[in-house]
């Protein structure tokens, strides 16, 4: 095993494990001259970089024959915020499509975007129609993508939320100028100055206004013009309740409506809508919200917590909406105590993600040819069955919360009440 990284962060954890960590920056010069001597066939490359172009390791790996997983899509480092590309060239739908295109019968097998989300939530979503269908008395036994698809259909399943709320908390908390998070500061600042992306239904009656096609490919979803961290929707979550979270670009926000369609492209005659709503630990919360104020200008001085969280969960989960019995989570609530007994080193966070990858690189070894695959068309009975001793509590509950429940008298958003699953009545201050 060796560990390829750009900093020296986990340097001596690797080093007194007998892992061999090396000091080097991937770039587009040199990424070829460091990797090529390394790769033999049959190896496995896991990418959990930031700034490291994604495509660029999925095409060296299959033309070398080497196993490949990631835990999202990525560019090259500044290429999410190139400001001579277009809000279109720098989504995540962009980076699926080329990711897909790369696609050839009998390839070795690739899996992407396999963390926690995207990755395992994408099986959780199978499991939570699974659930629905057998409280609704309706026999299921879906195999095939249009049978899923028909199932979340006949369902009514209009929205899917992947809601998370961070409860960690740090010491010592957040200073003035410090950016904190739970998992990369870079990873999640490179998200946040994306165009916020989602899943667009076909339930949906108009785009927002400030809502976009991208006008090629799978047409599965649409960008809006504002960055991820300005845009907020109303959520919810067990323990939380109601909350706002931040709509910010995810992998499974594309490829989740994009395996949930019946029909193609805009045409499609049932597709859910689909998107993340995040609300990061309080700390970085705050940091985003300077971040703002900064007019986005990254701080300088970054801090990713771990050994000192003192407390706290990861309330992360799905959350289906518009069935029968209207809200249905289904999810992972682990905190950072039991995450340190089930493995050193990690947080809550950290090690749900971990899991995804665990479960991807296990499948993948034991399936060594099966192309460039997504979370959405892996066997996902066996995929949660891996993941699930790595994430505490596995929590499903209904709930009869929507975006309407609960409004501010003292102002007046537009609202669709004849439809409470409109995407206008979820997005927060904004005009239809």
């Amino acid at each position: 095993m060796l560990i390829i990284a750009a900093d020296a962060l986990g340097c001596q954890e690797a080093q007194a494990h007998g892992v061999k960590h090396q000091l080097t920056a991937l770039t587009p010069d040199n990424y070829q001259a460091v990797l090529d001597p390394i790769l033999q066939p049959g190896d496995f490359l896991l990418n959990i970089a930031v700034g490291v172009s994604s495509i660029a390791m999925l095409s060296l790996c299959r033309a070398k024959n080497v196993l490949y997983l990631d835990i999202g899509i990525e560019h090259w480092q500044g290429g999410y915020t190139d400001a001579s590309a277009s809000h279109s060239e720098r989504s995540n739908y962009r980076l699926r499509e080329d990711a897909l295109a790369l696609r050839r019968a009998g390839g070795p097998t690739a899996i992407l975007t396999h963390g926690a989300n995207p990755g395992w939530v994408s099986h959780l979503v199978k499991q939570a129609l699974l659930n629905l269908a057998e409280d609704a008395g309706m026999p299921a036994h879906p195999k095939t993508r249009l049978q899923w698809a028909q199932l979340a259909r006949d369902l009514g399943v209009k929205v899917i939320q992947i809601s998370e709320r961070d409860w960690q908390v740090a010491q010592p908390r957040r200073q003035h100028g410090e950016f904190i998070n739970t998992w990369s500061v870079d990873g999640l600042i490179n998200e946040c100055l994306q165009p916020a992306e989602l899943g667009w239904g076909s339930h949906e009656k108009r785009l927002p206004a400030d809502g976009f096609r991208h006008g090629y490919g799978s047409e599965s979803a649409i960008y809006l013009n504002a960055p991820g961290a300005a845009t907020k929707v109303r959520s919810w979550t067990p323990l939380a309740g109601a909350l706002h979270g931040f709509l910010i670009t995810h992998g499974e926000s594309i490829s989740l409506p994009a395996y949930f369609s019946l029909g193609d492209g805009c045409a499609a005659t049932y597709r859910p809508t689909v998107y993340y709503a995040y609300h990061p630990c309080d700390d970085a919360v705050s940091s985003l919200h300077e971040l703002a104020g900064r007019e986005w200008q990254a701080h300088e001085n970054r801090r990713v917590v771990r050994d000192d969280i003192v407390g706290g969960i990861d309330e992360l989960g799905v959350l289906l909406l518009g069935h029968a019995r209207g809200a249905y989570w289904l999810g992972s609530r682990l905190s950072t105590q039991d995450a340190r007994k089930l493995a050193p080193y990690n947080s809550a966070t950290s090690l749900q993600v971990c899991a995804g990858v665990l479960s991807g690189v296990i499948w993948a070894m034991q399936n060594p040819a099966e192309d460039i695959l997504e979370p959405e068309d892996l066997p996902f009975d066996r995929l949660l069955e891996l993941c699930q001793p790595y994430l505490g509590e596995l929590f499903g509950c209904y709930s009869d919360w929507t975006p309407l429940s609960v409004r501010c008298p003292l102002f007046s958003e537009p609202t669709d009440c004849s439809d409470p699953w409109q995407f206008q009545n979820f997005q927060v201050g904004k005009c239809a």
